[in-house]
């Protein structure tokens, strides 16, 4: 089935949330738990507006949610399909570094 323009635009929109080294970085953090923004922070280095920044984007798309635990806001992944895009990725990484360079003229 073929989907339409509207369809269409959400998918890309969901792979746009992936096509940033820091969101990234910020899922494979949140793959063990939830966290707060402070660390996040402490674990990459960027600074605490980014991370903030990069957890909006990410939450817009609907890949982590957020929970208020007394002055902290934590953050989950809120599906875990999102590992399952990140390792079908890596696979494609992988089998592609382990063949020969294809030469081109």
């Amino acid at each position: 089935m073929k989907l339409n323009a509207q369809q269409l635009e959400r998918v890309a929109n969901l792979f746009r949330a992936f096509a940033e080294p820091t969101r990234l970085a910020i899922v494979q953090e949140l793959k063990a738990d939830e966290m707060s923004v402070s660390d996040i922070v402490g674990c990459l280095s960027t600074s605490q507006a980014n991370v903030s920044k990069q957890l909006k984007l990410l939450h817009d798309a609907g890949l982590v949610s957020r929970r208020k635990q007394g002055t902290q806001v934590l953050y989950r992944i809120a599906d875990p399909m999102v590992f399952e895009l990140c390792r079908i990725a890596c696979d494609k990484l992988n089998r592609d570094a382990v063949r020969p360079a294809k030469l081109k003229f």
